[in-house]
């Protein structure tokens, strides 16, 4: 039987790229389920009588379910995944008895979505021979024995995805000609045109330079800490911390925001989890984590989170997931589906910069947030005028009727302090409170007594 390590200690840096590359080109991911993978699929089930059987691609972070027979699921992180062990293999990968594996417990986690003793999982192709993905058959119980033509029988299916694959190729590859060569983007700072480049970004990931900072989100009244917001940073070793309006177009433009946002998610269920264990009381502490759009978009975000809050053993109440009203308004029909099922999962649901974006008031009351996030720019305006405090005032009434949170972002001075307390604003977040902070730091804000923050001092900086 073929023997994976199971700990991948690195990847080649230019043969994922190559392979990624071939991975768009097929234009595989995140795409609807479509017939003839389905029929592959179930062929595959039926000749192993297996309970269930995938079709699935790997970027970056996630393994994508392209198509599937029994339990169904769009996607699983790639960290800890089957993928990763038949890369390791380049080719078929075989275990008939998970509880005989001498690597039983980080095997069983692999396939935990799928509930198999066994399984077996062969890779699929592009034309060039770069493995893309994996078929793979699960059974609930042990096989004394796998003949070596049912697995290539197996291979024989999966060779038959390589084929649609390189289809989808070289159609993509007619209409790309068609439509005639496409314009360079660059994104950079002035005076820095050349920095940061798309490879920089797969270099920082791949290094661990993106680091999360958190800022406290407090109860205005007893100064309690009730939860945290995390803030991407990119802590370069020659640039120092770069802030994540410097990189993040650039990743939303090339890709990249897909793997650095899933890190994200699995980075902060990852903290949650270490300060619960260093007091269960922390349970209590909602983590939110900002989506982008194109995390948004994807209709198999909740399969992913599921599997992260299983990994790291935590409640889908303590972790938060924010996005703002632009990464809606595109795909409505998507919108709903996607805020459905992480509902249903149990995670609550934050929108962020309330009031900046579409005309919120036709549509919020569709959507099951749990909780509002005024806009930093009425919170610094109130004190401006009537009218920016009338709307502070009716973001915060709209809440109240329709059974939500609010949370006012931005809160630099006691004056404003004192006015959201005024009119009922029961959370908030801001300078006057804390900065954003490393987890070291907050972990020491923690252990405060009741986790009470002192009271504010007077205005840290004026609103910008």
């Amino acid at each position: 039987m073929p023997q994976a390590e199971f700990e991948i200690e690195g990847v080649d840096r230019q043969r994922e790229d190559a392979r990624l590359a071939a991975l768009m080109a097929a234009g595989i991911l995140d795409t609807p389920p479509e017939p003839a993978y389905d029929t592959i699929t179930r062929l595959a089930a039926a000749y192993f009588h297996a309970d269930a059987a995938t079709i699935s691609f790997a970027d970056a972070s996630r393994i994508w379910i392209k198509s599937h027979w029994g339990q169904a699921i769009r996607e699983l992180p790639r960290k800890d995944s089957i993928f990763d062990l038949v890369l390791a293999e380049d080719g078929p990968l075989i275990v008939t008895d998970i509880s005989a594996h001498p690597q039983h417990d980080r095997l069983s986690m692999r396939v935990r979505s799928h509930n198999a003793a066994s399984f077996v999982s062969v890779p699929i192709r592009s034309f060039d021979g770069r493995i893309l993905g994996s078929l793979s058959v699960f059974s609930k119980r042990a096989i004394q024995k796998i003949q070596p033509e049912a697995v290539r029988s197996l291979e024989g299916l999966a060779d038959m995805v390589s084929s649609q694959l390189e289809l989808r190729r070289l159609r993509n590859t007619l209409t790309e000609n068609r439509k005639g060569p496409r314009r360079a983007h660059h994104t950079a700072s002035a005076g820095n045109q050349d920095w940061p480049r798309p490879a920089d970004l797969h270099h920082a990931l791949d290094r661990g330079q993106f680091v999360l900072y958190y800022q406290p989100e407090v109860d205005l009244v007893t100064r309690r800490i009730v939860g945290l917001e995390a803030l991407i940073r990119w802590d370069h070793p020659e640039r120092g911390l770069v802030p994540p309006m410097d990189f993040i177009p650039l990743a939303e433009e090339c890709g990249m925001i897909l793997p650095i946002g899933d890190w994200g998610i699995g980075e902060a269920c990852s903290q949650i989890q270490k300060w619960c264990v260093e007091d269960p009381l922390h349970a209590s502490i909602r983590v939110g984590v900002n989506l982008s759009a194109s995390q948004f978009s994807r209709e198999g975000l909740a399969d992913h989170v599921e599997t992260l809050l299983v990994q790291f053993g935590i409640s889908s109440r303590q972790l938060g997931l924010e996005m703002t009203e632009s990464s809606i308004i595109p795909n409505m029909h998507v919108a709903m589906e996607v805020l459905g099922s992480l509902r249903r999962l149990g995670v609550s649901l934050l929108m962020d910069d309330f009031g900046t974006g579409y005309s919120s008031l036709s549509y919020l009351h569709s959507f099951p947030f749990d909780v509002l996030k005024i806009d930093r720019s009425f919170v610094c305006r109130m004190t401006e005028g009537d009218q920016p405090l009338q709307i502070v005032r009716t973001i915060i009434e709209l809440a109240r009727v329709l059974g939500m949170d609010v949370v006012a972002e931005g809160i630099e001075t006691q004056e404003q302090y004192h006015l959201l307390r005024e009119m009922g604003c029961r959370f908030g977040q801001g300078f006057l409170f804390a900065r954003p902070m490393s987890a070291e730091a907050v972990t020491q804000l923690l252990r405060l007594p009741g986790r009470v923050l002192p009271e504010p001092a007077p205005a840290l900086q004026a609103c910008a």
